[in-house]
């Protein structure tokens, strides 16, 4: 029996909708890591079980990071009983892929373990050092902490004392933020990017790049937890309570920033060719988030630069709480992703009336 009440039509079979969804994850699909009921049947609906008998294309965009999109994928596969492609997959870090030939030695924080080295190496970055690897090489640079013998293993010992670090790129959370705050800021202050100096102006260190901004995420506790965009926050604020100085060479990436939307439209529309064979960008992109401050935000400035629509929902089942004023106004609130899946159906693909909507492509 579908979730949806079918009007008085027949079947569509073998045509492209007009439209496509783009998801959110934390929050959204998944909450500390357990599906959130409604997600899999909102998958469904999308992959054909509705009134219509169409599959309507959909992208995951998530400031998440810390595996391989091919990993990601795998695991969201069985979470959503369906099938993932890494080709309609977008993690905070994946645009940091275009980086790899602009830098050659790089330092890679976040994650767990060493998974973040494996991100980086499927990217194309040729040297890649870790907080685990510096920690080997000279266990005083982190005092409070000493590596497990299984990192221990996995790390790399190096000569400190020739290295050089040209960009700290922070792939996903850091889990331990006050051993890699310290080999960030010292790398900050740096002269050049080598570690245990100090440059004279404080301004000679490698830039930093953050794959997302998020303060806070929603997890399966009752509160929401702190974020990267809050290990920001205390990174970017020591280093000033240290030099006096604004830090000028740290740069986010993922959501809000109008650079990830438009990496989302790319994907989306190759996504759409090469799975549907319909050419060119949708009229409407769903795009499904639990927070205003970056998805709808960012949702809703791209959609003022662009000539297509992309039309925020934001749902109940995250880092929102029902019934407040969101900062940043969506276009729909919906209760969870079944529902705004349905509303955006709705919306898109039935008139007003009730009649089907000529917004199809054959």
């Amino acid at each position: 029996m579908s979730c949806y009440p079918s009007p008085n039509v027949s079947p569509v079979t073998k045509v492209v909708p007009d439209f496509a969804f783009a998801f959110d994850i934390d929050g959204v699909l998944l909450k500390g890591g357990e599906v959130i009921p409604e997600a899999v049947e909102a998958l469904k609906v999308l992959n054909g079980k509705n009134q219509f008998g169409i599959d309507i294309p959909y992208i995951f965009v998530t400031n998440g990071g810390g595996k391989t999109e091919a990993e990601r994928c795998q695991d969201l596969s069985k979470q959503l009983e369906t099938v993932v492609s890494p080709d309609q997959f977008i993690c905070g870090h994946s645009p940091m892929r275009e980086m790899a030939d602009v830098y050659g030695t790089v330092l890679v924080v976040g994650g767990e373990g060493e998974k973040c080295r494996d991100v980086a190496k499927t990217y194309g970055f040729k040297n890649i050092v870790t907080p685990g690897d510096l920690m080997k090489s000279n266990p005083a640079v982190t005092p409070f902490r000493k590596l497990k013998d299984s990192e221990h293993n996995s790390c790399k010992e190096l000569d400190l004392e020739e290295l050089e670090i040209e960009a700290i790129f922070v792939f996903a959370d850091s889990r331990h933020w006050g051993d890699d705050a310290q080999i960030i800021l010292e790398l900050l202050m740096s002269k050049n990017g080598r570690m245990g100096t100090v440059s004279e102006t404080f301004e000679e260190g490698p830039p930093i790049y953050w794959s997302h901004n998020d303060v806070v995420w929603a997890t399966n506790y009752e509160l929401n937890r702190y974020g990267m965009g809050a290990f920001r926050v205390f990174v970017e604020s020591m280093y000033k309570h240290q030099t006096g100085k604004d830090l000028k060479t740290s740069t986010a990436f993922g959501k809000p920033q109008i650079g990830t939307y438009q990496f989302a439209t790319r994907v989306l529309e190759q996504w759409r060719e090469s799975r549907f064979g319909a050419k060119g960008a949708p009229k409407t992109v769903y795009f499904v988030g639990d927070t205003y401050e970056i998805d709808i935000k960012g949702t809703n400035e791209y959609h003022e630069t662009v000539d297509e629509e992309w039309y925020s929902i934001l749902v109940e089942t995250g880092v929102y709480a029902p019934g407040s004023v969101p900062a940043h106004e969506p276009r729909q609130i919906a209760k969870n992703v079944l529902d705004a899946v349905l509303h955006g159906i709705k919306r898109s693909h039935v008139g007003e009336t009730g009649s089907l909507a000529k917004d199809l492509v054959l």
